[in-house]
């Protein structure tokens, strides 16, 4: 009901279709006259709402925020970790590309770095006979995609580490799928 008196009484002041279009929108658009089909251009059409309604100072400071942060220093997180200091100073922790799992005969999967703490004092629990530890850390594993984003989190968080290395080995060739070979006759008939 609103929108319909606003629009009788607006719609008197705007009477062509290309003055209306000009004042309601927003993006770029085209015009084309009806007598001669050429494009009518207006002069200024906003083309982000940002633009309309911002002013300068404020432009400059949505650019800096897009722009990336840098870091004069090293960040220092362990204090904020919560991880208790005697977990700090005195663990190592084994940075190493984990083995490909028994049952997995493909190669998805086995390309990430996994970091863990190296193990504390254990005993057996006298009720069930499982092995307990006092450690937190004990079992903990984080999967890296990258060595180099697992040797940052150790810098961040003050953690002494090394680095295993990977054991590649290369496969030797397999003489009996040889006899199988699509580009080499390796039967002999007889006739």
């Amino acid at each position: 009901m609103t929108s319909r008196l606003l629009l009788n009484k607006f719609l008197p002041k705007l009477q062509s279709i290309e003055r209306c279009n000009r004042v309601l929108s927003v993006g770029n658009v085209r015009y084309y006259s009806k007598k001669d089909e050429t494009a009518v251009v207006p002069a200024l059409i906003p083309t982000d709402f940002h633009e309309v309604l911002s002013s300068p100072e404020l432009e400059e400071r949505r650019r800096e925020l897009r722009g990336y942060i840098t870091l004069t220093e090293a960040e220092d997180v362990s204090a904020l970790s919560g991880v208790p200091d005697e977990h700090i100073k005195t663990r190592t922790v084994r940075i190493y590309q984990p083995a490909k799992n028994a049952m997995q005969s493909g190669t998805n999967n086995i390309n990430f770095w996994q970091m863990d703490f190296d193990t504390r004092e254990r005993w057996e629990n006298q009720l069930m006979g499982w092995s307990s530890s006092g450690d937190p850390m004990s079992n903990m594993k984080v999967e890296f995609t990258t060595k180099e984003e697992a040797i940052e989190h150790c810098k961040k968080m003050k953690w002494n580490y090394y680095v295993q290395e990977p054991n590649v080995d290369d496969p030797k060739p397999r003489s009996y799928g040889a006899n199988f070979s699509w580009n080499k006759r390796t039967r002999v008939t007889t006739k």
